[in-house]
């Protein structure tokens, strides 16, 4: 695993991929990952302030996944959920009213332990008009549907890329959840 030197800490800051120039922060005792954009190895070191030379290639303009309808068919209750697959197996997070912390910190609703995840890296607003999304200050961005946001609405079906990971935005109105419940009552 390779790992960088500045200073006197090893590891320590932001670097670029030397193929597409895609940010990711490090921390003392972080293995450098592959990128996630394009999958290069590596690294140089980037300034936290300097601007990528080109915008980094999203990864959540492609089509659904094929867990994400079944996932949606398992909802029972009535509100606003963001699915994801970890790597491990597919999460979904129900999304309380008013504001959720998306991250690596571990003060994160929606915690996401990963490298090219900023501690504090988007935020999502719930209401009863619709849900939001806001990049939290990130190093690598936040991205709606591959375009890169700052502040968002986000609908249905959405697809929110958070640092490696994308997140579909799921919205259960209430017909179809009292519909599922109501079937399980007969059951």
């Amino acid at each position: 695993m390779s790992s960088y030197e500045a200073g006197t800490l090893a590891g320590v800051g932001s670097f670029r991929c030397e193929s597409c120039d895609f940010a990711v922060a490090l921390h003392m005792g972080d293995e450098v990952p592959p990128c996630p954009s394009c999958g290069g190895r590596v690294f140089h070191r980037s300034s936290l302030f300097g601007a990528p030379a080109a915008a980094p290639a999203p990864r959540s303009d492609g089509p659904a996944p094929d867990w994400l309808e079944e996932a949606r068919g398992e909802l029972v209750r009535e509100g606003d959920y963001m699915a994801f697959d970890d790597g491990v197996r597919v999460r979904v997070v129900a999304l309380q009213e008013g504001w959720t912390r998306i991250g690596r910190s571990l003060a994160a609703q929606l915690r996401l332990d990963d490298p090219t995840v900023s501690r504090r890296h988007a935020l999502i607003h719930r209401e009863d008009s619709g849900a939001t999304v806001l990049d939290d200050r990130s190093l690598n961005g936040v991205f709606r549907n591959g375009e890169r946001v700052e502040r968002a609405e986000i609908a249905d079906g959405d697809a929110v890329s958070v640092g490696r990971y994308t997140l579909h935005f799921l919205h259960l109105a209430g017909e179809r959840s009292s519909q599922r419940v109501a079937g399980a009552a007969r059951a």
